[in-house]
């Protein structure tokens, strides 16, 4: 079961992962690069995630044909998008909100590896309802 504690734990890692890999690479690559770096740096860490999902939507009793893919679900509760961007528009921060909703994840992350520290300025944390029904 997910907990707000574990959780906390899980985003503190996945935040660890992109500072590895941006200590490793820097900004100014693609999103498609930073992307298959994170992959291969939680496969490293175990921790367990999908990638490229469709997202389904449902409207008035039927799932609506869509392209929707969402980059990172990790341990069927945190979503994760990656950007390489000068700034992060926000289409990208809406986006993560929707993915969060239609996967029903408590919380959401965009990492944008075009900063000059993921820590401080290159990533921004979003919850939803479904994060007031975790435990402590």
């Amino acid at each position: 079961m997910t907990t707000k504690s574990s959780l906390r734990e899980l985003t503190y890692n996945v935040i660890g992962a992109a500072i590895e890999i941006h200590k490793a690479l820097g900004p100014g690559l693609l999103e498609s690069v930073y992307h298959e770096c994170m992959k291969h740096e939680l496969s490293l860490r175990d921790i367990n995630f999908l990638t490229e999902i469709a997202t389904p939507v449902y409207y008035k009793n039927i799932t609506v044909a869509t392209t929707l893919r969402c980059d990172l679900l990790i341990e069927d509760c945190l979503v994760v998008e990656i950007k390489a961007s000068k700034i992060i528009e926000p289409i990208a921060e809406a986006q993560i909100l929707t993915y969060m909703k239609l996967l029903e994840a408590p919380q959401g992350l965009i990492i944008n590896f075009n900063s000059t520290n993921i820590f401080n300025d290159g990533q921004k944390t979003f919850v939803n309802d479904f994060y007031r029904y975790l435990v402590d």
